[in-house]
């Protein structure tokens, strides 16, 4: 009896390890995802201590945010939420200790007293933590007729110091992926799809600062290829790299394209980039760019 019982314990333990070094399903991230915006409804301030993991990283209203300026956006009380609804879905593993999700969100609110834009595309990045899930990166596009608005909301006190080339917060893991991240906008400034393709990881997604998601490398590959946007200059400053893992990493930056796009001009961009490590190589394999506002 003794050796039954203390095979069934065995049992047990081996499952409860295999659930606990398993990536989470997409029911269970989708469910994080939901915390998160309920508590952002109802200002839920104690929330977010034990949400966020200590790497967050994403972009407010006011630029780049940590976890305490994250949770000070995510409760400000000049919000007020009526109801939001998450649709089309998409959920990427980032190794085992890392995953994405990508979605449409539809939210019926006010911030500042403004309207807040009813559409928008969102992700985050969640990151095993001690045991558990935490939010570790958030950022939404709101979604745009690229031809019929300014591609961003030109403000030069917000635009990046093009004079300023060294980025911040500098190691080698963010260097080397700073150095992707540039080949990667030159190629996509001269259409140059065979270079992203080459630069970037077997799958990727991307939400650009419209607000348009392209789900797939072939969609992505096929947009960028495309001469909607006539861009003459690219620039990259003040990187910062956030690893998750020592295969994964965040790239927030800002940027700015000296051209157009759907015949208007581009203003500043807060960027970021989620990269994998292939071997030695750093790969580009997610991205959402915002217009960068006061």
């Amino acid at each position: 009896m003794t050796t039954i019982r203390n095979f069934a314990l065995a049992v047990v333990a081996a499952l409860v390890f295999t659930a606990a070094s398993a990536g989470p399903t997409k029911v269970a991230i989708l469910g994080l995802e939901k915390n998160a915006y309920e508590a952002w409804k109802s200002k839920d301030a104690k929330f977010w201590s034990t949400f966020l993991s200590d790497k967050f990283v994403g972009w407010g209203s006011l630029g780049r945010l940590d976890k305490a300026s994250a949770t000070k956006e995510y409760t400000g009380a000049d919000c007020e939420i009526k109801s939001y609804a998450l649709s089309d879905e998409q959920v990427s593993p980032l190794g085992k200790d890392a995953v994405l999700i990508t979605h449409k969100a539809t939210v019926d609110g006010t911030c500042g007293g403004q309207k807040i834009p009813a559409k928008r595309w969102a992700a985050s990045v969640y990151v095993r933590d001690g045991g558990k899930w935490k939010g570790a990166f958030h950022a939404q596009a709101a979604i745009v007729d690229p031809k019929a608005a300014p591609a961003a909301p030109v403000d030069t006190q917000e635009a990046p110091n093009e004079g300023d080339t060294q980025p911040k917060h500098r190691d080698a893991r963010t260097d080397a992926m700073l150095a992707v991240e540039r080949a990667v906008w030159e190629a996509w400034r001269v259409h140059d799809s065979k270079k992203i393709a080459d630069l970037t990881a077997k799958d990727i997604s991307f939400i650009n600062i419209f607000g348009v998601h392209l789900a797939t490398k072939a969609d992505a590959l096929k947009d960028w290829s495309g001469d909607y946007c006539d861009v003459k200059r690219v620039s990259i400053t003040d990187a910062a790299g956030t690893m998750l893992s020592p295969t994964v990493g965040i790239l927030t930056h800002k940027a700015t394209a000296d051209g157009t796009c759907y015949g208007q001009r581009v203003g500043p961009v807060w960027g970021t980039s989620v990269y994998v490590k292939h071997g030695d190589v750093w790969k580009w394999t997610f991205g959402i760019n915002l217009p960068a506002r006061q």
